[in-house]
């Protein structure tokens, strides 16, 4: 590994060249101290694009490669930005070239969720921790500006006098995935509680637990879900998910979850249980991406809702009918009426923050807050959850059946 106290500009390499991938880049505009010296996915025509894109915002000198074990020598961290069923398949390959040391890095980022099942994600926390490395979990929920900020001040201003929160509430919810990958069980590892709930239960948890002490300091007493497909199943929505999809995204014949609620029980550190609540949704047509997060207390209460924005315009059915797009707010459904503007989206969604902190901590040879010991304690809530709603009964925890657990979907 080399001595990062040495680094003055951390050199990173994404893996991946997606909408998750442009999501960092847009983010990292803001961050200092870092270039994007590569990017690498099985895609040369992605790859390109993006380190072109990456060069145009003036975040390089960016190169585009073929392989992982070609960008050796020209970063000194990895992001790891790949569908769900390929990331341990790269988490490999990273172990092996740096533990034959054909590749020297400081650390590893990888994006939510870790893997696709707890046994997946133990293995990534294995393969990272035996090569050394340090490593960030990707969980951006928990460093928006405005979560951040209305934990400190609860915490700060209310829980001394009113005692500690006792619910946290986190939804998120839109019209569906971008790519055929996300709707197929079996290649993602799910349906929306996996690809939406990972954002949930990780954002309640972080809310519920005291600044500055460990996530763990919650212990996870029992977990109960409720699953279904309630839109895309139906034979109109299955035909219009072929027709944007492909036909191997059949949701006649082969669908998952576009719903999910969720209930999971903690005991705090004073003995007391606080609950975490979750809705996530495929389902949802609104104006975009709608999150929704809340926190409450003895006295005290905050909330926070992404298209509760600031800036709103209103565009009237004479202007006709313009082009789809997404360029007024993620996942957006309409291009006319009253429709909220997200300003900065990788800044208000925490890509900002989040890359920030990982970058300052890879930089100074600390382990991030969030690690792949965190995206692991995430799987084994989603399993337990999947299995809850599997079995129509509540799961008491700890629950050994989940280190083989794979959810119906994914089977």
């Amino acid at each position: 590994m080399p001595d990062p106290k040495t680094i003055a500009t951390l050199r990173i390499g994404l893996i991946g060249s997606g909408f998750v991938a442009n999501f960092h880049v847009q983010g990292l505009i803001a961050v200092r101290h870092v270039t994007v010296t590569g990017i690498h996915s099985p895609n040369p025509n992605h790859r390109e694009a993006l380190a072109r894109k990456v060069n145009e915002l003036e975040l390089g000198p960016c190169r585009a490669f073929a392989s992982i074990e070609a960008m050796a020598g020209a970063v000194d961290a990895l992001w790891i930005l790949v569908p769900n069923d390929t990331r341990l398949t790269v988490m490999r390959e990273i172990h092996r070239l740096v533990t034959t040391g054909k590749m020297r890095l400081i650390g590893v980022a990888c994006e939510k969720p870790l893997a696709r099942t707890l046994a997946e994600g133990r293995e990534m926390l294995r393969l990272v921790e035996d090569a050394k490395l340090l490593h960030a979990y990707l969980e951006n929920q928990l460093f928006a500006p405005s979560i951040v900020r209305g934990k400190e001040i609860l915490w700060r201003r209310a829980v001394p006098a009113a005692g500690r929160p006792y619910l946290a509430r986190a939804a998120e919810e839109h019209s569906g995935p971008h790519m055929p990958w996300f709707w197929r069980g079996t290649q993602q590892g799910g349906g929306t509680l996996l690809d939406m709930g990972c954002h949930s239960v990780e954002v309640a948890r972080f809310l519920l637990t005291r600044p500055d002490a460990p996530r763990t300091e919650l212990l996870l007493k029992s977990v109960s879900a409720t699953v279904g497909t309630l839109k895309w199943n139906r034979p109109e929505y299955v035909r219009r998910l072929k027709a944007r999809m492909g036909d191997e995204v059949d949701y006649g014949t082969r669908p998952a979850e576009d719903y999910a609620r969720t209930m999971l029980t903690f005991t705090d550190p004073e003995g007391h249980d606080v609950l975490v609540e979750c809705t996530n949704s495929w389902a949802y047509v609104g104006a975009g991406l709608r999150a929704s997060i809340e926190l409450l207390g003895p006295e005290y209460a905050m909330e926070f809702s992404s298209l509760n924005t600031a800036l709103k315009v209103f565009i009237s059915r004479e202007v006709g009918t313009a082009e789809e797009g997404e360029d007024l707010v993620e996942k957006q459904n309409a291009e006319h009426g009253l429709m909220p503007v997200m300003e900065d989206e990788a800044a208000t969604y925490g890509y900002v923050a989040e890359d920030r902190h990982v970058i300052n901590a890879f930089r100074a040879g600390r382990m991030p807050d969030e690690t792949f010991d965190d995206g692991v304690a995430v799987l084994e809530m989603l399993m337990a959850l999947y299995r809850s709603a599997e079995l129509g009964r509540v799961i008491d925890m700890p629950a050994e059946s989940l280190d083989t657990y794979v959810p119906p979907v994914a089977r």
